[in-house]
């Protein structure tokens, strides 16, 4: 049953809400030692290794992740879909938070973080990261703009300039939604382009001038897990009515997403002949296994069976295993099949690396848990208490 948007009437400050606290304050002096210190001070990045987890998670992973805001505003607002409202609030805070610590983690990553303004102006239009770059910033732009009339229906009365805006957005969101969708593809396609450009430093089983499609298709494949994934944690964590009316026909849509992208990836691999290292024992061989089988094949035949499907556990297990398959995906393309020519040692993240990464993890959470408590976010309303 699909209610309408309301604020989650639940206390704030819980165990879990105090533990992202904790891990937000350790990446919080991890950051105050990389300004001070520098990179070197709490990273493993050097010349050889020019990015590490912050690009390959952070980054990579966290755009592929929040395709779930565009893909829903795509089933619900273009195609008309309508009865898919209540994951779309939910689909696009997420990808709201999760596209602006995008943007963050690349401002760590760079070592001039006060020079990252340069690429809107000193523009090179043959270059991808610069489409990466522009792309990114208008669409953090643009999912803040759709979510204003989330902020305008509860801060409207207090804030006129909210209501203005909200009125305002009424005859253009869909503006805002069409080049949101757009953007989206743009990018998506792009983080793929960064790597084709080099040849001699990717490994086979990674390496293909189809990256762009693999990157494409694959966020069109992770976005529906990902908002099963997200909504699942979020109802079950806040005590919530299930929303499996709603999660079950995504899933099935994701049966036909899952195996374009699967096909695809199967088919380049054999097409190319890079197939004939599959088994040669290397990480890099193993990592694809794992990608591959448990993050493709085996959650799209899960997916094939009704049971699954509308399965509250089952489901959330299946969609996880994509939302990871495709998590390692895109650290597999940027760090494991990564090949330094002349470094002497391979890359391992530092301490440092990893605080800043489960801090901006943590930090996500946090605030997806303040928007919800005080916004009309999410649509499943309480469980009921059976005596």
């Amino acid at each position: 049953m699909t209610h309408k948007p309301t604020p989650v009437d639940r206390p704030f400050w819980t165990p879990g809400t105090l533990v992202m606290l904790a891990l937000m304050i350790a990446a919080a002096v991890t950051l105050v030692i990389r300004y001070t210190y520098g990179l070197s001070a709490v990273s493993n990045l050097n010349n050889h290794y020019p990015w590490g987890i912050w690009i390959g998670l952070d980054v990579a992973s966290g755009v592929a992740l929040a395709a779930g805001g565009f893909t829903t505003a795509f089933l619900a607002h273009i195609m008309g879909r309508h009865y898919y409202e209540a994951v779309t609030r939910p689909a696009l805070l997420t990808a709201a938070l999760g596209y602006t610590f995008v943007a963050l983690a690349v401002s760590i990553d760079i070592g001039r973080t006060w020079a990252i303004w340069k690429p809107v102006f000193y523009q090179n239009h043959n270059s991808a990261l610069f489409e990466v770059a522009m792309c990114v910033m208008v669409y953090v732009t643009v999912l803040w703009i759709e979510f204003i009339p989330v902020l305008a229906e509860r801060l409207g009365k207090k804030i006129p300039l909210l209501a203005f805006l909200d009125r305002t957005l009424d005859k253009t969101m869909w503006v805002f939604i069409i080049l949101g969708v757009v953007l989206s593809c743009m990018h998506q396609s792009s983080l793929g382009t960064l790597l084709v450009i080099a040849p001699t430093k990717v490994s086979p089983l990674w390496y293909t001038p189809f990256l762009p499609l693999l990157f494409l298709t694959s966020a069109f494949a992770v976005g529906y897990p990902m908002v099963v994934v997200e909504t699942t944690i979020a109802t079950s964590s806040l005590k919530l009515e299930s929303e499996m009316n709603v999660l079950t026909p995504l899933s099935k849509i994701t049966v036909l997403l899952l195996g374009i992208y699967m096909v695809l990836k199967i088919g380049d691999l054999v097409l190319r002949g890079a197939y004939v290292t599959l088994l040669d024992g290397s990480a890099q061989s193993t990592a694809f296994l794992v990608e591959v089988g448990l993050g493709v094949v085996i959650p799209w035949i899960m997916l094939l069976f009704k049971a699954v499907r509308q399965s509250r556990r089952l489901l959330f297990t299946t969609a996880l295993m994509i939302v990871l398959g495709v998590m390692l995906n895109r650290f597999n393309v940027f760090v494991v099949s990564f090949k330094a020519p002349y470094a002497t040692h391979p890359y391992y993240p530092a301490i440092g690396e990893i605080l800043v990464t489960v801090g901006a993890v943590a930090t996500i959470f946090f605030l997806y848990r303040v928007f919800v408590t005080h916004f009309p976010v999410l649509s499943a309303q309480r469980q009921e208490v059976s005596r």
